[in-house]
């Protein structure tokens, strides 16, 4: 049995490596390389007898206790403290507020252009909202540095992304637990359990990163610093998400904030070479979720669920325009302004990638629309990929050397 587990695992990793070599052939991003690897790779696997052993059983496992801790430790320690502090209104503000006007526009849009209540519920258009509402901008971070813009763009795009993740990832296990009978919550009482679940992990997460960082100031080796970083990156998720049943997302990307701002004085010693460590574990679990992607990809998709897509494109982009919109008005008059070029490249730049299908892949497929979900997410995907992640480039050059505050309008 482990045997078969081991050979599936290098199976896929193995795409993953073909597509940094069609990347590097065809210089296009590398999460579209994997993609395309997989896609390919799918279609090759019904002409054989090889079993990738990915199932819907063990992808929500996978996803939620392996990748996604990774994934939201990664983008939390990049982050930089002091300008974080500078810009946590609007990026609260668009991670909380603009997440839940981007799920719920969305799901209304959907709803109202599917347009078949019985086969596809409202709950079914509220799980594919809250799943659009994750945002993962990795090319654009890489656009905006090449580009060398401001440092305070960048930390806005890093900041939104990492908080309406985790805030998204909330929403889409309370959504999915009511699709399932799984959460006992009603009425009023849906608000108290997402601020529970919600503040729970923060907390937890506060008390999490107090304690490594004790521990590696303690061990004071930065060869141990990067096991235990890994380390608490795991147990943190496991702990509050398995044992304790708070958001394991909103745990880990506390653990690894506060452990960075504690450890900002002494991270040359302590923390020497982390970044390195996080850089590739980022870059494996990115390539394997794209090529994953590509393998469950069918041409099926594209024939049936076509016009599905669309108006999930269209809701996806429309939603995402208010929420960033609104939250950036209502952060103003108490924060330094985000201006509306800033906001532009925030709206387009708001890609769906890694996080979209993470969630996307963990759909019980007891759910009978899962399959309609599942190709919608794709869709949007797609289109971030192949439309705004290439168009963003040419928006970055007319937005280089734009202030915030000499951009905003009287």
């Amino acid at each position: 049995m482990v045997s078969i587990i081991v050979g599936q695992v290098l199976a896929v990793s193995a795409l993953a490596v073909v597509g940094l070599m069609v990347q590097r052939a065809l210089r296009i991003e590398l999460t579209l390389a994997c993609l395309l690897v997989g896609f390919v790779a799918g279609l090759g696997i019904e002409f054989t007898s090889f079993d990738t052993g990915i199932r819907a059983s063990n992808l929500h496992d996978l996803v939620f206790f392996v990748i996604l801790p990774v994934l939201i430790f990664e983008a939390a320690w990049e982050l930089k403290p002091a300008l974080l502090k500078k810009w946590l209104l609007p990026i609260l503000l668009m991670a909380t507020l603009g997440v839940l006007t981007c799920t719920f526009i969305a799901a209304g849009l959907i709803y109202a252009g599917i347009g078949h209540a019985e086969g596809f519920p409202w709950i079914a258009a509220l799980i594919t909202g809250a799943i659009l509402a994750a945002t993962d901008p990795v090319a654009v971070i890489a656009q905006l540095r090449a580009a060398k813009v401001s440092a305070d763009l960048t930390t806005i795009f890093e900041g939104e992304s990492l908080f309406n993740d985790a805030t998204a990832v909330v929403l889409f296990s309370i959504v999915i637990g009511l699709a399932t009978n799984s959460v006992d919550a009603a009425g009023d009482s849906y608000f108290a359990y997402f601020f529970m679940v919600a503040v729970g992990g923060l907390v937890f997460g506060t008390v999490s990163g107090l304690v490594v960082s004790a521990v590696l100031l303690l061990i004071g080796s930065s060869v141990a610093s990067r096991f235990i970083l890994v380390f608490s990156a795991f147990a943190s998720f496991y702990v509050a998400e398995h044992l304790m049943h708070i958001s394991g997302i909103l745990a880990v990307m506390m653990t690894a904030i506060v452990t960075r701002v504690m450890l900002r004085e002494v991270q040359a010693s302590v923390t020497e070479g982390i970044a390195g460590t996080w850089e590739w574990l980022g870059t494996y679990f990115n390539s394997v979720l794209f090529a994953i992607m590509g393998l469950v990809v069918t041409l099926a998709m594209f024939r049936d669920q076509w016009l599905a897509m669309l108006i999930a494109i269209g809701a996806a982009v429309v939603a995402r325009v208010v929420g960033v919109g609104v939250s950036c008005l209502l952060a103003r008059p108490l924060s330094e302004p985000v201006s509306l070029p800033w906001q532009g490249l925030l709206v387009w730049g708001g890609l769906r990638g890694a996080i979209a299908i993470a969630l996307v892949l963990s759909l019980p497929t007891s759910l009978p629309y899962w399959w309609t979900i599942q190709s919608m997410v794709f869709g949007v995907v797609l289109f971030s990929l192949l439309v705004q992640g290439t168009s963003n480039s040419y928006l970055i050059t007319k937005v280089v050397g734009v202030s915030p505050a000499t951009s905003e309008p009287d």
